[in-house]
């Protein structure tokens, strides 16, 4: 998976915005892949609200973001984020 900036995912929990949709996330950094670095294996998201406003910047572990919402088993997944848009458009 290649995680980059820009991208969008979506919340594949039962949690929802004040909107009634899926909580949607968006990267704005760069995944930190240097062991022993800090906040290593994470990457930083925004939470984007119904109008498109970037709010709560925070790091994430990148093993919670998903290419898909269905498992390497064919069971559709139940937490992390399912990727929406990628940083240059559809997903």
């Amino acid at each position: 998976m290649n995680i980059q900036p820009g991208q969008i995912y979506r919340s594949l929990t039962n949690r929802h915005a004040h909107g009634g949709g899926a909580i949607r996330i968006k990267v704005v950094g760069e995944p930190n892949t240097i062991p022993g670095g800090w906040n290593f294996g994470k990457v930083d998201v925004v939470t984007l609200t119904e109008t498109g406003r970037e709010i709560r910047r925070r790091s994430i572990e990148v093993t919670q973001l998903h290419d898909s919402a269905i498992t390497k088993d064919g069971k559709p997944r139940r937490t992390g984020y399912v990727l929406e848009q990628s940083a240059g458009g559809a997903a």
